[in-house]
């Protein structure tokens, strides 16, 4: 079924639709001007299946299967070695390739088997370069990874992956096949080949938090702004009182900055065409309008002048913690260390979570990019050999068990954490130890096989990760950004996924986002007098640099029902 073509005709009929955000694990947020549209969750399922596989998951699989493929389940004659991505986000003192859960996995699983198990290191900034890089010179990893498909695709377009075996995956992974086997029949397939597999996903979307100064908000005696209006108000009396401005930075991936301004209804065909996380919608009239607002901001002062210059993280968490700007928008867990900082700048300091609505203009809907139901998709490296893809399948299958994961997840109990009454893992306070886990609590492990931690119950999960994503004596913050996410639940949209690559969007996909990184930048900051003449003249050579024949080869795809 065309399950989102069919969702976007129903929200355009019923005039309701959504917003939020990504990412995130996909996306960059902007504190001030993105939708929460981005929000990429980081945690897993620790859902037991005792049905399928072995005791670790790695035995042969299926009766059928039998006989066609090499047992390994004794382990390897020979070592094998598979090499692993793995995100290497700058955490200070954290070495993502070489570390207490690397060693773990290699004794608990690769000596097992004889397979050497090792970590590549992918900038989380710079991964698309890295993994081109790689590509080009033959050193990819075995697993080539990213959390949005279009870039997927594009890596597929390299000849950089191999197709799948659905039931050598079966033989291998029982237990991860009987998971997320459908997921790869349903979304995997590309040009008549099997070629993505995924982890699953119970999405969360309360993990992105933007939060806002609440003493501020007192100061100036406002309330909690509802729409863009009311924020904009908002940062106007802040100005006025001598205070920070909204907090902003560079949009320069994971686009799903125009959520917000996508209006009452959104047209299913427009939604197929423009809404594209790997390629900004210059010509799109939300882009228009949110160039338009945030043109109006800047020139109004309500937003950081020098947002342009912010691309990474330290530069816009800099700003929030030294009292500059009032707004930050990120991925919140028990490690931040923002809210400490601040308060350690500003002992009067007070934060809340600023309502996601407050993007959104008033005759906007608050939409935000809803995930599909898989979270990191991945491909095998056109150059694995059988061997190793065995040794991968297995690799997946032992981490997906419910031991397996949970101890990535949460480390040493005891030591990292204590079980409570309803057995939900309660992080250690100030835990330093050689067990200690990254600062996104180990996700760019165990994200091959899971995108949310997962205890089976909503409201579980909402105790559970009071505990693991807010700094102890701040769970209310969880609450609140819950409380927001269930308000606004409605308006999530799903984009379109093709079932052949756009071949025009892997060419131009580079050239135009470092376009628009130097158009968005020109329209925020020019005079409003001049702001439609530059937008037009902008557009046209958009469509000239590709993107018109972007948007001709996805409607011929449309045309021919190429798409899910």
């Amino acid at each position: 079924m065309k399950r989102k073509m069919q969702k976007a005709a129903a929200l355009t009929l019923a005039g309701t639709m959504i917003l939020g955000t990504i990412t995130g694990c996909g996306g960059e947020k902007t504190a001030a001007t993105d939708a929460k549209t981005d929000q990429k969750t980081e945690a897993g399922s620790n859902e037991a299946d005792t049905n399928k596989g072995s005791e670790n998951g790695s035995d042969a699989g299926s009766e059928a299967a039998k006989g066609e493929y090499t047992d390994y389940s004794k382990g390897f004659p020979e070592k094998v070695t598979i090499k692993i991505p793995v995100y290497d986000r700058g955490f200070e003192g954290w070495d993502p390739t070489n570390n207490y859960y690397t060693k773990w996995i290699q004794s608990e699983f690769g000596d097992k088997y004889n397979v050497d198990v090792q970590y590549v290191a992918i900038g989380r900034t710079t991964e698309v370069t890295d993994y081109m890089q790689m590509i080009a010179a033959g050193s990819a990893p075995d697993i080539i990874f990213h959390y949005d498909m279009p870039q997927a695709v594009s890596y597929y377009n390299e000849g950089a992956m191999q197709p799948l075996d659905l039931d050598e995956i079966a033989y291998y992974a029982p237990t991860y096949s009987e998971k997320l086997g459908d997921t790869i029949r349903d979304y995997g397939e590309m040009n008549g080949e099997n070629i993505f597999f995924f982890a699953d996903r119970d999405a969360i979307y309360y993990n992105w938090v933007t939060l806002i100064r609440q003493d501020w908000l007192d100061q100036v005696k406002m309330e909690m702004p509802t729409n863009r209006e009311e924020l904009e108000a908002v940062a106007q009396a802040w100005k006025d009182a001598g205070l920070g401005t909204l907090g902003d930075r560079l949009v320069n991936k994971s686009f799903t900055y125009d959520y917000a301004f996508r209006g009452e209804t959104v047209d299913q065909t427009e939604l197929a065409l423009y809404s594209d996380l790997n390629v900004p919608a210059l010509t799109w009239k939300p882009t228009e309008n949110y160039l338009r607002t945030l043109n109006k901001e800047y020139n109004a002062g309500l937003i950081d002048a020098e947002f342009y210059l912010k691309k990474e993280e330290p530069d816009v968490v800099g700003d929030f913690v030294s009292g500059k700007t009032g707004t930050y928008g990120f991925y919140m867990t028990n490690t931040t260390d923002v809210i400490n900082s601040l308060t350690t700048n500003d002992p009067n300091a007070k934060v809340a979570v600023l309502d996601p609505a407050a993007f959104a203009p008033k005759d906007s809907k608050p939409y935000y990019y809803e995930y599909p139901s898989y979270g990191m998709v991945m491909g095998m490296n056109s150059k694995t050999t059988e061997e190793q893809r065995a040794a991968i399948w297995m690799f997946l299958d032992w981490m997906i068990q419910d031991d397996n994961l949970f101890y990535l997840q949460n480390g040493v109990e005891g030591q990292n954490y204590t079980l409570d009454e309803d057995g939900i893992a309660v992080p250690a306070a100030d835990f330093n130890g050689e067990s200690k886990l990254s600062n996104n609590n180990n996700k760019d492990y165990w994200c091959l096989v899971a995108e949310v931690a997962s205890y089976g119950d909503e409201q579980k999960n909402l105790k559970a990760n009071m505990k693991t994503l807010a700094p102890a004596g701040y769970e209310d913050l969880i609450q609140q950004s819950y409380d927001y996410t269930k308000k606004i639940e409605q308006y999530g949209l799903i984009n379109t996924i093709f079932t052949k690559p756009v071949e025009s969007s892997s060419e131009y996909a580079s050239d135009l986002s470092a376009l628009w990184q130097e158009v968005y930048v020109d329209m925020v900051t020019s005079s409003p007098e001049e702001f439609d003449e530059k937008y037009k003249a902008a557009c046209e050579e958009y469509l000239d640099a590709g993107y018109q024949e972007i948007l001709d080869e996805k409607q011929e795809l449309l045309d021919e029902g190429s798409y899910k």
